[in-house]
């Protein structure tokens, strides 16, 4: 019996360190949030100030620069990374990119390779992450397995879930592969809640 509750405190210890947040250092009040990647993140399908970005902003009361480049693929965006760390100095970096990559079949071992690259470019500079899955073509809409791979080895926050929720609810779509104004709404919110989990706000 004393074995049997020794492995359950064991096994309950085990599951509360992987339920562990990933946390952020808290954003300044004049802190700038880099929001980066291609068209999810430019707001196709919406007007400016209804993409992500501009919500996010919105809702968590910080700067927040759209930096997305619709059509993009990761190693494009890797290429154009740097100079946006230098330009706009953010305390953190929200990263979605690779839909592109896997619309146009290039693999997904260079999207993770950039991805990752990406990752560690910011976090080497200070930078908070935040990284943002998007789904592989397909019935299921699921993110490829290595995005949550890599934010687990840079323990990092990860959200894997709203792009392919909102890719299968037609209401949330402006196309076939863009969300309209609610979609990236909900981008927003899942984000921002996010970044209160993680100790960022």
């Amino acid at each position: 019996m004393h074995a049997l509750r020794t492995l359950l405190l064991v096994l309950a210890a085990l599951v509360g360190a992987c339920g562990d947040a990933p946390r952020l250092a808290p954003l300044a009040p004049d802190a700038v949030v880099l929001a980066f990647g291609d068209s999810l993140t430019y707001g196709t399908g919406a007007g400016e100030a209804e993409s992500y970005p501009a919500q996010l902003e919105s809702l968590i009361r910080r700067k927040v620069v759209r930096a997305g480049v619709p059509g993009e693929v990761s190693a494009q965006a890797l290429a154009r990374l740097p100079g946006a760390l230098e330009q706009f100095q953010p305390q953190l970096l929200v990263l979605c990119i690779g839909g592109n990559d896997f619309l146009r079949n290039l693999g997904k071992a260079q999207a993770a390779a950039n991805v990752q690259t990406m990752v560690s470019m910011a976090r080497q500079r200070g930078i908070g992450v935040l990284l943002i899955g998007t789904p592989e073509k397909g019935l299921t809409m699921t993110p490829p397995a290595f995005y949550a791979e890599i934010a687990e080895q840079a323990r990092i926050p990860y959200e894997g879930k709203v792009v392919g929720e909102i890719l299968r609810n037609s209401e949330l779509k402006s196309d076939t592969i863009h969300p309209n104004a609610r979609g990236y709404r909900l981008i927003a919110e899942r984000v921002a809640t996010l970044l209160r989990k993680s100790g960022a706000l």
